[in-house]
Parts: C-alpha cells; sequence; structure tokens
C-alpha cells in the first residue's frame, strides 16, 4: 500500500533563488491563457507552488504525453531485469499480430526506434487507427499499428508518434505479465510516494502508454526530481543512472515551428533549451528539469500555445539563475501577459491563484455596478422573469443538442438542464463563486466545477471546468422572448474548439 511522502518545503531564499524570480514566473504563469497549476523545486525542495481555483493539490491530472516519459522508466526497469534490449525487434515481440508478408522496413524496426519516434511511419499511428475515437472499442490495436505502411527506414527520421510509444508499453507489459501502473508502482510510484495514480487502458486491457496517466501536480515533481538524481531516491537506486542519462539525453534530432521542439529528443523525453530537458503533454502540462541549477517545474495548464509556457518560464527563472543566457536571448518574451495582481504569498510558498470567473454585468473581476442579471443581485432570477424555468426545445444541430432550461435555486445559484443525445445533463451554476460537483458533460461522471454571470440582461456566460483535466467548457446563451441561441467552446481541444450553435423555442 503506497504512503504518501511530500517533498520537503522551503523558502527561495534559504535555496538561494532570488524571490523576485519566483513572483516574476508565476505572474508570466498567470498572465497566460489558463495555467492550472506550478510546483518549483530547488535542491529538491519545494520553494514556491500554487493552484489557480478551482484546481487542487488532492486532484490527479490528466497529463497526455508525460505519460511517454514514465513508460521510458517501465522500459528502462525491463532492459535492467534482462527481459528486452534497445536492440530487440518489434516483431520478434509481436509476432501474432504482425501483417502476413511485413515489409523490411517493419521487420526492421526496433525498440530503440519506437523510443525515439523514428519507426519509418509517415504520421502518429494510434491516432490514424480511427481518428474519431482513438480506435475501435472491438479492435485490435496491436494489429492495426503494425498493418500501417512504414514506408521510410527506421531510425532515420524523427516523427512524432504516440503510437510507438503504445507498442513499446505493450512490449513490456507482455514481458512482465501485467500494467505498467503495477510495475511501475512497485518500483518508482510507491516508492516515492504517489497518490491516486490511474492509466487509461485499451480494449485488451492493457495501459496505452502513450497518454492517459492521470497524477498530482506533486508526483509530476516527483518525477523531475527522480530524473534530476538520476534515478536515486532517499539513497536507494530505483531506476539504473545510465537510463536515464540516456532517457534524457538528444538521441536523434527534431524540427519544429517552436524553438524548444527544435532541441532534439530522447527517449520519451524532449531536450529543452539552456540544458534542461522535459516530460512533455498536450496543452501545457510539464516536468521540467534543469540539472545545472539543480531545479524542478512541474506545471499543469489548459494552453494552446505551448511554447508561451515554455518562454514564461525562462523569461522567469533564467534572469536570476543565468544572466548571461538571458541577455544573449533577449528576454523578456512576448507571450505572457504579467498580471501585477497576482501578490506574494505570506509564507513565501504557497501561492493563492485563481482561474477568472465569467465576468457580470457592468463591473470587472466579479463585481458587478447593477443587477448580476434580469432577477435579484444574485442572479438567480424574479419569479416573472420570463427565460427562468422555462424548457426550449432546440432546433437539429451538429452538437445533438436537444433541449435546455435554465432556472434558480434557493440558494441564489442557477440550475442548468440539458438534454444532448437522449440523454440529460444537470449543473450547479455558481454566481460569483465556483461550484464543485459530480457531473457528466458528456463522457460520463467526472468532477467540475461550474460558474456562470449575466454579461448583459439577457445573456447568461457558463463556465464548466473539468477539474481533472485541462478542459474548460464555456456555454453563453441568448434569449430574445421565447427564442434562446446556444453557443458551446472549449478552451482547448485535439480538433475543433467551437461544438455548438443551436437555436430553440421555448415550449
Amino acid at each position: 500500500m503506497t504512503t504518501t511522502r511530500p517533498l520537503p518545503r522551503s523558502t527561495p531564499e534559504a535555496e538561494g533563488l532570488d524571490p523576485a524570480a519566483v513572483l516574476r514566473l508565476v505572474r508570466n504563469l498567470d498572465g497566460l491563457d489558463a495555467a492550472h497549476s506550478f510546483m518549483l523545486l530547488r535542491h529538491g525542495k519545494v520553494v514556491a507552488e500554487g493552484w489557480w481555483s478551482p484546481y487542487d493539490a488532492a486532484t490527479p491530472q490528466l497529463l497526455f504525453s508525460v505519460s511517454k516519459s514514465f513508460t521510458s522508466l517501465a522500459v528502462g526497469l525491463a532492459i535492467e531485469d534482462g527481459l528486452l534490449s534497445l536492440d530487440d525487434r518489434v516483431l520478434d515481440h509481436l509476432a501474432a499480430e504482425a501483417p502476413a508478408a511485413p515489409s523490411d522496413n517493419l521487420r526492421a524496426m526496433t525498440v530503440r526506434d519506437l523510443l525515439t519516434m523514428s519507426t519509418g511511419n509517415e504520421t502518429s499511428t494510434i491516432e490514424a487507427i480511427v481518428p474519431t475515437n482513438l480506435g475501435r472499442p472491438d479492435g485490435d490495436w496491436i494489429r492495426q499499428i503494425l498493418a500501417m505502411p512504414v514506408p521510410e527506414k527506421p531510425g532515420s527520421q524523427f516523427r512524432y508518434n504516440t503510437g510507438a510509444t503504445y507498442l513499446a508499453g505493450v512490449i513490456v507489459q507482455r514481458l512482465i505479465g501485467r500494467r505498467l501502473l503495477d510495475y511501475l508502482g512497485e518500483r518508482v510510484l510507491d516508492p516515492l510516494g504517489f497518490e491516486g495514480a490511474t492509466w487509461e487502458q485499451d480494449p485488451d486491457g492493457l495501459d496505452v502508454g502513450g497518454y492517459g496517466l492521470s497524477l498530482r501536480t506533486e508526483d509530476i515533481a516527483k518525477l523531475g526530481q527522480l530524473c534530476l538524481q538520476r534515478g536515486s531516491w532517499n539513497g536507494e537506486q530505483l531506476v539504473p543512472a545510465g537510463w536515464i542519462d540516456a532517457a534524457t539525453s538528444r538521441q536523434i534530432a527534431t524540427t519544429h515551428d517552436w524553438l524548444e521542439w527544435q532541441q532534439g529528443y530522447g527517449y520519451q523525453f524532449w531536450r529543452s533549451r539552456f540544458g534542461a530537458y522535459r516530460a512533455d503533454g498536450a496543452f501545457g502540462q510539464y516536468a521540467i528539469v534543469w540539472p545545472e541549477h539543480e531545479v524542478v517545474l512541474a506545471i499543469t495548464a489548459g494552453v494552446r500555445n505551448l511554447q508561451s509556457v515554455q518562454d514564461a518560464v525562462w523569461d522567469g527563472l533564467l534572469p536570476a539563475l543565468d544572466p548571461a543566457a538571458a541577455k544573449e536571448t533577449g528576454l523578456p518574451h512576448d507571450g505572457a501577459r504579467p498580471s501585477s495582481a497576482v501578490l506574494p504569498p505570506d509564507d513565501g510558498v504557497t501561492w493563492d491563484l485563481r482561474l477568472p470567473l465569467p465576468q457580470p454585468l457592468g463591473g470587472p473581476d466579479g463585481t458587478p455596478d447593477g443587477p448580476a442579471g434580469p432577477g435579484d443581485a444574485a442572479g438567480a432570477g424574479m419569479p416573472d422573469t420570463p427565460m427562468l424555468g422555462r424548457t426550449y426545445r432546440m432546433t437539429p444541430n451538429a452538437g445533438d443538442l436537444e433541449e435546455l432550461e435554465l432556472s434558480a435555486g434557493d440558494d441564489g445559484r442557477l440550475a442548468l438542464r440539458f438534454v444532448r443525445r437522449g440523454a440529460e445533463h444537470g449543473f450547479a451554476l455558481g454566481v460569483g463563486e465556483w461550484v464543485r460537483q459530480t457531473a457528466d458533460l458528456g463522457d460520463g461522471p467526472a468532477e467540475v466545477a461550474c460558474a456562470a454571470a449575466w454579461a448583459e440582461p439577457d445573456l447568461l456566460v457558463a463556465h464548466l471546468v473539468s477539474v481533472a483535466t485541462p478542459f474548460t467548457t464555456t456555454l453563453t446563451l441568448r434569449f430574445d422572448g421565447d427564442e434562446v441561441t446556444a453557443w458551446m467552446d472549449l478552451n482547448v481541444s485535439f480538433g475543433e474548439t467551437h461544438v455548438l450553435d443551436a437555436k430553440g423555442t421555448a415550449i
């Protein structure tokens, strides 16, 4: 059974870090589209941390490709255990799923090629299985991936490929006869005191390896610190030091429009500027390790421009830790919008941070100059307010929204009910506050925090934050007599972010 062991806490001053640099870092992160959490370590101690409410320290976050770095650790352990080598042919382990006549390039593909994203495929294979849902529920993912063309010589060129990580994870799981999460749990996660880790599985019950791991921010920081210490923890060598060195070194060149993605790739770790490296996930999930300065930084976010997060980090820390590099780089950057409203914490470590609430009529920062809505100051509405308590039948729309209803509660909150694809969903909307609840946004029950405000007398804006993921859904409702128009947008997405345009009429 895992015993939670928090990282030691200190202060920036005690660890030789200028508090002004931490303030600059936090203001930079606060100025991004949506940072959700951060934890900064120096000399193995937490010197600054914060969560943008309604995100919190206890809720594990979906990390997307940060998961790949944990799969790398599992491969390193399996190699240490003598179960495989980097030069093993993929088809030697997955012969049963191989095509009847595999190409020469597929035959040549090795475990090393999987880890360096140089399999010879033209695209990221797991997304190409079925673009709409990452694989048929009844499908054989391994067979489908191995059936895809391999037009390039393996090892010759980097092409980001989540399916490669999946195959590496499958090979390890077959060799050990259990899940990655169990293997890593016993060898790494439990000794580090991880809590509440989960990993998405494929239709055969295998951890998917390339994404789907959920961890707390502190656990992300522990991954970074473990790597900084070259696999050692409390005097015990959990992961071979040589594997950490190789995995975090540049093994293959990379190209990209963003600077940070031009620095090369290791074994499921990215190289960064200024001698750093990182575990890296979609929408701004990071464990950044800066060995020269004994710095580790864990970040979760929901942003589209991933380079902006890295720029915010370097702009904050470089002037204090590497002034020459800061001057040469020409910082400050223009990617973030620093917020002067962020003030240092009383204890010097734990920052009080909040995502912006929807803005009410007439005033910024949640302070209305006039009524919060078409009813009383709490926004709950007067009994004769025409839009509250009415059911609106929606005309056919691409988002499959069939009905919606907005009503007022006795507690000053609003209640939103809608029917989509035959299923009914309900949410309590805080007015001037986040309301935490278990609700279904369409993918099953999840922890969400909801808030709303009347931006105009007939225009309601609601934010629905999925607090275990990077995703925030914004629902906008415009009322006009017996008519309503609804829009729904996501802050970030692998596809379209504008997901609903619908009109309805009161029943």
